[in-house]
C-alpha cells in the first residue's frame, strides 16, 4: 500500500544546499549563515548573491552586481504599455504574474539548456531587478500616476521605496525595509518555491517558473496571511477583547492568523527579528503605533499560554503586516507583491539548482474513483 500524505507534508522532494531550517530550535540559515547575522551585517543584494553563488561576495563582486542591477532596473516600454492597458483594480499579484511571464518574450534564449551562460544569468538578474520596478510601477499606475523612473545610484531597498512614494526615504526606513527583504528572500521548499521547481523540472524558462511561483504565493494560505493578521487585529479592536476572541476561535476550531508554522515548533526566528525591529524603531524615533501592535503582543501572550504545549507560536506574517502598514505606510494589497519581490532571489537560486541536476517531478496518486466498467449499450 502507498501511504497518502496530504499536502506532501514532511516528504523529502529534493536535495538542496540553498537554505536550512531547524524547526525545534528556531534556526533559519541561508547557505549556512544564520538569518540573524545576515539581517545584522548584510544587504539584500549581498544575500541575493549568496543565494545564487553559494558564498558571500567580495566587495568588488558586490559592487559589480549592484551596478548590473542598476542597469537592469528599467522595464521594457511594451511591458509598461501593457500595464497601462490592464484594469486599474486588478490585483497586484495578478499583474506581477502577467508581467513576469511576458518578460520571457524578450529573453527567448534564456533557458535550462545552458543555465550557466552569461545570457541566462543576465535573465535571472533581470528578474530580481525588474521585480522591484514592476511592483512600484503598478502601485503608481493603478492609481493613475506615471511610474517614477528607477535610480542608478540607490540600493535595491531604497530605490523601491523612492519609486513607490516619490521621495527619498530616510536611512532608518531603508535599513528596516532591507532587513524585511532579507527575511523573506528564501525559506526552503515552501509552496511557491516548489511550484517554481516543478515548472523548472520541465526545462521551462526561468520567467515561466517565477511566474508560477508568483501565482502560488498569491494564495492567502501562503503570501497573503499578513493581510489576514491585520484584519484579525482590527476585528479584536481592544486589548481587553483578546482572551475572549482567542478562546472563541479555539473553541470553534477557527484559524488564528499568523500563528503556527509547519516547520517551526517554537517562535519563527523571523517573527522574533521583526518584533525586535519594530520595538527598536519605536523607541529610537519616539513614536506610537496604533492599537494593533499592543493587541498583537497580547494575542501572542495569550496564545503562548494556551497553545505553546502544541508548538504553536507566531510566524513571520504575525508582525510583518504591522510593520508594512504602520511604519512603511504601504497599502495592504501590495504586501504580497513585496514578499514576491524579496523571494525572487530564492526562486531564481532554486531554478538554477533544479535545472543543473534535473529530473522532472512526477508524483503518483491513490485512485479513489469508480472501478473498471463497460460503456452502457444503447
Amino acid at each position: 500500500m502507498i501511504e497518502y500524505i496530504p499536502g506532501l507534508a514532511g516528504v523529502p522532494a529534493t536535495e538542496s544546499s540553498i537554505s536550512s531550517i531547524d524547526g525545534k530550535n528556531g534556526i533559519l540559515a541561508y547557505r549556512g549563515y544564520s538569518i540573524e547575522d545576515l539581517v545584522k551585517y548584510a544587504s539584500f543584494e549581498e544575500v541575493a548573491m549568496l543565494l545564487r553563488d553559494g558564498e558571500l561576495p567580495s566587495s568588488d563582486a558586490l559592487a559589480d552586481f549592484q551596478k548590473v542591477l542598476h542597469e537592469r532596473y528599467e522595464v521594457k516600454r511594451d511591458i509598461r504599455l501593457m500595464m497601462w492597458a490592464l484594469p486599474a483594480n486588478g490585483h497586484p499579484m495578478d499583474v506581477l504574474q502577467t508581467t513576469i511571464a511576458s518578460m520571457a518574450t524578450f529573453y527567448p534564449d534564456a533557458g535550462a539548456q545552458d543555465p550557466n551562460s552569461a545570457y541566462t544569468q543576465s535573465a535571472l538578474t533581470k528578474i530580481i531587478a525588474n521585480m522591484s520596478t514592476l511592483v512600484a510601477m503598478w502601485a503608481r499606475i493603478s492609481t493613475g500616476y506615471d511610474p517614477i523612473p528607477p535610480s542608478k545610484e540607490m540600493s535595491y531597498a531604497k530605490n523601491f521605496l523612492a519609486m513607490s512614494f516619490g521621495e527619498e526615504p530616510d536611512d532608518d526606513i531603508v535599513k528596516l525595509f532591507d532587513a524585511c527583504l532579507i527575511l523573506h528572500a528564501e525559506h526552503t521548499i515552501n509552496a511557491s518555491t516548489f511550484s517554481a521547481m516543478v515548472t523548472a523540472s520541465t526545462l521551462a524558462n526561468p520567467f515561466a517558473s517565477v511566474s508560477a511561483a508568483v501565482g502560488t504565493l498569491a494564495g492567502s494560505l501562503h503570501g497573503g496571511a499578513n493581510e489576514d493578521v491585520l484584519n484579525m487585529l482590527d476585528e479584536i479592536g481592544e486589548v481587553k477583547n483578546v482572551r475572549a476572541y482567542i478562546e472563541n476561535r479555539l473553541k470553534n476550531k477557527a484559524v488564528i492568523w499568523g500563528l503556527g508554522h509547519r516547520e517551526y515548533s517554537v517562535k519563527d526566528p523571523r517573527a522574533k527579528i521583526l518584533q525586535g525591529m519594530i520595538e527598536a524603531y519605536i523607541k529610537k524615533n519616539n513614536i506610537a503605533l496604533s492599537k494593533r501592535f499592543e493587541i498583537a503582543l497580547e494575542v501572542e501572550r495569550i496564545c503562548e499560554e494556551l497553545l505553546s504545549a502544541k508548538g504553536v507560536y507566531p510566524n513571520v506574517d504575525f508582525y510583518s503586516g504591522i510593520l508594512y502598514a504602520e511604519i512603511f505606510k504601504i497599502p495592504r494589497k501590495h504586501f504580497t507583491p513585496i514578499f514576491a519581490m524579496a523571494r525572487s532571489s530564492g526562486w531564481v537560486a532554486h531554478w538554477h539548482e533544479q535545472v543543473r541536476h534535473n529530473r522532472i517531478f512526477r508524483p503518483t496518486q491513490i485512485y479513489t474513483g469508480a472501478g473498471f466498467r463497460a460503456y452502457p449499450k444503447k
